[in-house]
């Protein structure tokens, strides 16, 4: 590895030497690189609405003073004048810089300026003989001198339309460097826009339902709530092992425990699994409690969020338009229009749907070897080292989660697959447990939960022994969390939605990196 990957300042190129040798005129001629600050009037969307439209043809007359700041994008130098855009959150200005207007000296200085170096600019507001609304600088500082070029790409105008060809199209790297692809790309940055926009309405839409927001451990003594496998940590001063939280779940439902009727979270959740296009180690996850609700009334909860949802994010990107703009840079992904969301979602029942698919009159009859024998041939992987509740879940990913498209629930899963649920009322053999599938994954589990003590200590114990038997992604039993089931528990409905998944879904993202800013990914 050269100096220069390492960020040292030895074995530089010839592009990165040439900047720097551009700051060091800077500071020859008087010029701070690195400001403190800048008071900016305006964003550059905001400065162009202040000027109205001319009067007359051919009347060119000023508009208000601005102060704006931003990023250099486009840079053209004609003798004693010169032409730049600028980009800040909003769009893109104009800017036009005299030499008669803003003095020798300081024209000078801008010879030492480059694409992406940060300035701020003051100056009254004109329009150009195209119409074109301009700030005529009168001052310029350098706020921030990039010692680095971004990769921008080109832009080109075909039938009217503007095509922007990315500099920056390595997916991978883009990932990695997420502050220079947020930097270059527009609509990247549109797009975690539209995320904030639907947490933020997710957030609205459980405090309307008098919610509680609450906050749960992320280190715990004991893991639980979720089907995985932890990451494992030492506290040194208690000398004793910890793991990060796979799921909210157990301490969200102490609360309900506590008089706490309707909880929710919305926080990182970690499982110490494989990375591919649906599954990162870190995700975020939003898990609601409501007492005295049953997984009916939680259907009809997530019906209404994700409609909520759905808005939020389609009024950043629009209606109708391509999905992603992380995908649209690339040219990868899903380029369907947001989807239409319209309660209430079919259903459809797990064992009659799994036993159809799979060609049996019951699935749950077939003995561990036949189970594990059908999974082979569904081209599940590491057969032998799953356990047979792990082997039901994979059957039912590969004949039928894979084939679900538009929202729909599944409801009732069999009760070795639900170790926190209910039993249906019924049919004890099964649980009341519904999960929400689109587009062939997962995006919500819930469950009437569980609240007979006794019989969730006889479900921990289940799940210790197959952690016993080498199911590195079982539980065991939680003391604690069945001393608070004992205190009384009353009957509660809970569920638990991918945040990441399902802005996957709503905006067409392919891939799980393309939804989360700062992804795990191997060291460079």
């Amino acid at each position: 590895m050269t100096e220069e990957a390492q960020g040292g300042e030895t074995d530089l190129n010839f592009v990165l030497q040439a900047r720097r040798d551009k700051l060091d005129a800077l500071v020859s001629a008087g010029v701070a690189p690195f400001a403190y600050g800048f008071d900016r009037s305006h964003f550059a969307a905001a400065a162009i609405a202040l000027m109205p439209p001319p009067a007359a043809e051919g009347e060119h007359a000023d508009g208000p003073q601005v102060r704006v700041a931003g990023r250099i994008v486009a840079w053209r130098a004609h003798g004693k004048t010169t032409f730049a855009h600028l980009m800040d959150p909003s769009g893109r200005i104009q800017l036009y810089f005299k030499k008669d207007q803003i003095g020798e000296q300081q024209y000078a200085v801008l010879d030492n300026f480059d694409l992406g170096d940060v300035i701020g600019v003051s100056g009254p507001l004109f329009r150009t003989r195209t119409g074109e609304v301009t700030v005529r600088a009168e001052k310029v500082e350098m706020l921030a001198k990039a010692l680095r070029p971004l990769p921008f790409g080109k832009e080109e105008v075909v039938d009217g339309v503007t095509v922007r060809h990315s500099g920056f199209a390595d997916g991978e790297m883009r990932s990695r460097q997420r502050y220079a692809d947020l930097a270059v790309h527009p609509e990247v940055r549109r797009l975690f826009r539209a995320r904030s926009a639907m947490i933020t309405a997710i957030r609205g839409f459980m405090n309307e339902l008098d919610y509680l927001e609450v906050e749960t451990p992320v280190l715990q003594p004991l893991y639980g709530g979720a089907t995985a496998r932890p990451f494992i940590t030492h506290h040194a001063a208690l000398d004793m092992p910890l793991y990060l939280r796979s799921a909210d779940e157990l301490y969200l439902k102490r609360l309900i425990v506590g008089g706490l009727e309707r909880v929710y979270e919305i926080g990182h959740d970690f499982r110490n699994e494989g990375i591919d296009k649906t599954h990162n180690p870190e995700f975020t996850m939003l898990e609601f409690y409501e007492a005295y609700a049953d997984y009916e009334l939680m259907m009809t909860r997530v019906e209404q969020l994700l409609v909520r949802a759905h808005g939020a994010v389609a009024r950043v990107l629009g209606d109708g338009q391509p999905a992603t703009g992380a995908q649209r840079a690339t040219g990868e992904g899903n380029s369907a229009e947001l989807p239409d969301f319209k309660p209430p979602f079919p259903r459809l029942d797990w064992l009659t749907t799994l036993s159809k698919a799979m060609g049996v009159p019951n699935v749950m009859e077939l003995d561990t070897a036949a189970l594990a024998s059908a999974a082979e041939q569904a081209g599940v992987q590491k057969v032998g080292s799953l356990s047979r509740p792990k082997l039901l879940d994979e059957l039912f990913q590969a004949h039928v989660e894979s084939k679900i498209d538009t929202p729909t629930f599944v409801v009732d899963y069999p009760l070795e697959l639900s170790p926190l649920a209910k039993p249906k009322r019924g049919n004890p053999a099964l649980t009341e447990r519904f999960e929400l599938f689109a587009r062939g994954k997962e995006l919500a589990n819930a469950f009437s939960e569980l609240n007979d003590p006794l019989d969730q200590r006889r479900r921990f114990e289940a799940q210790a022994k197959l952690k016993a038997a080498g199911d590195d992604e079982a539980s065991g039993v939680d003391e604690d969390y069945l001393r608070a089931m004992e205190y009384g528990m009353p009957p509660t409905g809970g569920v638990g939605i991918g945040m990441d998944r399902l802005f996957m879904y709503l905006t067409g993202t392919s891939h799980i990196r393309d939804a989360i800013l700062f992804p795990t990914m191997r060291p460079e």
